[in-house]
């Protein structure tokens, strides 16, 4: 079953595209028509492909691994930012710092940086320094955390990326391209789709078309983690189970061994009786 249909992408406006002189002519698949010298995307070819990149993002959620979001347009920021907090997933909507991903040591640096100058804090070596150095100290603290602190908890390499301006992201794409991550993207008809894994052909100016489409997305990742969770806990269930039987099989053994303790008396007193029996004879 579908996961959106075509009424709800119209009513957001994801059919829009650019002008026509503005065109790619790599997206010529995805173009139903020309309108007003505007240029409108065949929504039925949106519906499958946005399908086929849930699912994708599902299976990535469900191994356990990390998703970055990455749109630096004013328009998608807060939404990105809203959408990838509530599946606990990296995002980046400031400046995207070059080499983020193919100098990921470099960025690492800089985020324990950050977690360095809040254990000063914490541990009380502020009260030490000079006015001029907690300044100083703060302001570094407070770029670090605009910049970086969106993805303070991504301590590996991300399993994909999602951009929602490919044209606007490219540098971020050439990254990913680069080291093989595969990159799922919200293309306009101005965009060239041909270094997107998984292409989601729609109007990546709007907020509302932004927001539709990263709802999708972000609904699928939760049905990923919610099953990944459910299978930890078969398993946890199954592992459990497989244990009892060891268990039972012990006790019984141990109280096999005390039958045998309680036996061994009453053993000894049986060969005992006819001994005694046998010495009085005698006597007699």
């Amino acid at each position: 079953m579908s996961r959106t249909n075509f009424d709800t992408l119209l009513e957001a406006g994801c059919h829009f595209g650019h002008l026509k002189r503005k065109w790619n002519p790599a997206m010529a698949p995805y173009i139903f028509m020309e309108r007003n010298g505007i240029h409108i995307l065949d929504l039925h070819k949106t519906v499958a492909k946005l399908d086929e990149a849930a699912e994708a993002m599902k299976q990535i959620a469900k191994s356990g691994k990390k998703i970055l979001f990455v749109a630096t347009k004013k328009q998608a920021k807060q939404i990105v930012a809203d959408k990838a907090t509530s599946v606990n997933m990296p995002y980046v909507i400031e400046r995207w710092p070059g080499g983020m991903l193919t100098n990921f040591p470099t960025i690492r640096k800089a985020v324990k940086k950050m977690a360095n100058i809040d254990k000063l804090t914490a541990d009380g070596t502020f009260g030490n320094l000079s006015k001029r150095e907690i300044l100083q100290i703060t302001r570094q603290r407070a770029k670090l955390e605009k910049n970086l602190g969106s993805i303070a908890d991504l301590t590996r390499l991300p399993a994909a990326l999602f951009v929602v301006d490919v044209l606007k992201e490219q540098i971020s794409v050439r990254e990913a391209n680069r080291l093989g991550i595969p990159v799922f993207g919200i293309v306009d008809t101005n965009s060239n789709p041909d270094n997107i894994d998984f292409v989601i052909p729609a109007n990546d100016d709007a907020s509302k078309s932004i927001e539709v489409i990263l709802d999708v997305c972000c609904a699928a990742i939760a049905e990923g983690i919610e099953e990944r969770k459910a299978e930890k806990v078969d398993a946890e269930a199954a592992a459990e189970q497989e244990d009892q039987p060891v268990k039972r099989g012990r006790r019984s053994g141990k109280a096999r061994e005390d039958e045998e303790v309680a036996e061994t008396p009453a053993e000894e007193e049986a060969f005992e009786a006819p001994a005694e029996e046998a010495e009085e004879a005698e006597a007699e």
